[in-house]
């Protein structure tokens, strides 16, 4: 069986020539022929090289892996039963899925408090986050749950100003915690602030507490869409030369004469900025934590991505030694940013593998009688069922899922159709709904109840579409909750899903579904 396609990608924007015969392993065409002006992968490589690494057109998409893991989360089912209710007295008139309670408080101090289990990990400096902020921060803020803003977001603000190495004004990270806390509701959900190695020089924390009153905080170590420092593309010189200036690598060098003459001669027009990996240790770890949390930080959180195994284990020890609130785990296969498409393909430990390893080794600190911090599980989660096993395969230690290109795409398409309804351009299969948002939006109502007639007509409509893809999920995973007859977020446990292959169990620890229940059946069988 082969995994992975090679050679042609739709994020490429490469094809095979003989799309009907192409070769297995490598990937190309069959038979390859002589005056080939280059469709595939090999062929682009051969005029714009490493232009062809990174998925297009870049900015106005997001990514993710094509390979096909050989276990999944689609390789569990999840179980119902006809008996009792946990969470609900056992009644047919109560126990009825609108009932089921999506609260959830998590950090050390259980002081965040979530209408539903869900955040929205880091979407930093790429220009797709930046241009969507709007609905995704109002959207998430309305739904009550967790945005991160991501990495390199003030040093990538043109307008910012920094001082002796250190930021002191962000126009852009102003406005997008702005954004948020205007359509904060009762204090549910929250705004996180992300920083890497670059972030950290600068300051960005700091100036982020003391001045923007942020409160949550998030050190990043990666993600599962590549194993190096986040990347983005620059189609300006000057811009380029800024970001040079402020410490970033930028490829190729902007201040080279000739580079400059080849880029106003029109030989290449994207400059690439990239961040650096880092240099995971303990002791400074705790030591960054402990300044975080001097500096005013109410909230400490880590996100870490799709590395081997043994830095997994770094990355809950480290964070239980810490004592952090939250540590997010990133499996491989996806990305909001600009990630080289091959490394999202063939680089790291896949979802249902890495959250495996996590629940084990959290079991293993918890018997220990050791502190283990309130888990998210993250990579290619978009739809209730997709949560709901999420948070059975790592019960109890998952208190939430993150998702980003779910979110994102909702936001997106939510902010297309007000421009298309602003413009009286709607497409037959959204007009068939109405013309206006009150007619195309299921939850316009309850936003319009909730929020006043003139706020209302302020609400973004890309907002819009995140709170009602959310309302969706929510209704969705309350189905399934009650139909497992568990009403509240505590009850889910690995016993609530089975793996429906030998492999799928092995790899996971959930028992295969022709094994489960066999003592309760014998039970039930002799009486």
């Amino acid at each position: 069986m082969t995994f992975s396609r090679v050679n042609s990608s739709a994020a490429t924007l490469s094809k095979n020539r003989t799309e009907g015969s192409v070769s297995p392993f490598s990937g190309m065409c069959v038979t390859c022929i002589d005056g080939c002006v280059g469709m595939c992968e090999i062929g682009k490589s051969a005029y714009r090289g490493h232009e062809v690494i990174y998925p297009q057109p870049f900015g106005l998409i997001t990514t993710a892996s094509e390979k096909d893991y050989p276990v999944d989360y689609s390789h569990f089912s999840i179980m119902g039963t006809t008996v009792g209710a946990a969470g609900i007295e056992a009644d047919s008139d109560k126990a009825i899925f609108p009932a089921v309670n999506l609260e959830r408080r998590i950090g050390r101090d259980k002081a965040i408090k979530l209408k539903l289990p869900f955040t929205i990990p880091g979407l930093g400096s790429t220009r797709i986050a930046g241009q969507n902020w709007e609905g995704l921060a109002g959207g998430a803020a309305l739904a009550g749950i967790i945005v991160t803003v991501g990495e390199n977001v003030c040093g990538m603000d043109p307008n910012a100003e920094i001082k002796d190495g250190k930021v002191v004004k962000s126009p852009d990270l102003m406005k997008r915690i702005k954004l948020f806390r205007d359509w904060q509701s009762d204090g549910y959900g929250e705004i996180v602030l992300q920083a890497n190695i670059e972030d950290t020089k600068l300051g960005v924390h700091e100036y982020a507490i003391a001045e923007l009153g942020v409160t949550a905080v998030e050190l990043k170590w990666g993600q599962g869409a590549k194993d190096i420092g986040g990347e983005v593309k620059i189609n300006n010189l000057e811009r380029a030369q800024m970001l040079k200036r402020r410490g970033y690598i930028v490829l190729p060098d902007p201040e080279n004469p000739a580079v400059i003459e080849h880029f106003k001669r029109g030989a290449f027009k994207e400059f690439e900025r990239h961040s650096r990996v880092g240099m995971v240790e303990q002791e400074s770890f705790v030591r960054r934590v402990e300044e975080l949390r001097k500096a005013g930080a109410k909230h400490v959180f880590l996100k870490t991505g799709a590395y081997r195994p043994a830095d997994l284990a770094r990355a809950i020890k480290f964070s239980s030694v810490a004592g952090i609130d939250v540590l997010t785990v990133d499996g491989a296969g996806g990305g909001t940013g600009m990630s080289p498409w091959r490394m999202m393909n063939e680089w790291g430990i896949p979802s249902v593998y890495l959250h495996s390893l996590a629940y084990q080794m959290c079991r293993k600190l918890s018997e220990k009688g050791q502190y283990v911090p309130d888990i998210v599980f993250a990579g290619g989660f978009t739809m209730e069922d997709q949560i709901f096993k999420g948070l059975a395969l790592g019960a109890p230690f998952v208190k939430c899922i993150g998702m980003a290109r779910g979110p994102l795409a909702a936001a997106m398409v939510g902010k297309t159709i007000g421009k298309h309804i602003e413009e009286g351009q709607l497409p037959v299969y959204v007009e068939r709904f109405g013309t206006t948002k009150e007619e195309i939006f299921v939850t316009a109502a309850e936003l319009k109840s909730m929020l006043g007639p003139e706020r209302f007509d302020e609400l973004p409509t890309g907002a819009m579409g995140l709170y009602t893809y959310c309302e969706r999920l929510a209704q969705g995973l309350r189905q399934l909750m009650c139909g497992s007859r568990k009403f509240s977020l505590d009850y889910i446990d690995r016993r609530d899903i089975v793996a429906l292959t030998k492999e799928a169990s092995e790899v996971s620890g959930i028992t295969f579904v022709m094994d489960e229940d066999r003592e309760e059946i014998e039970r039930i069988l002799e009486v």
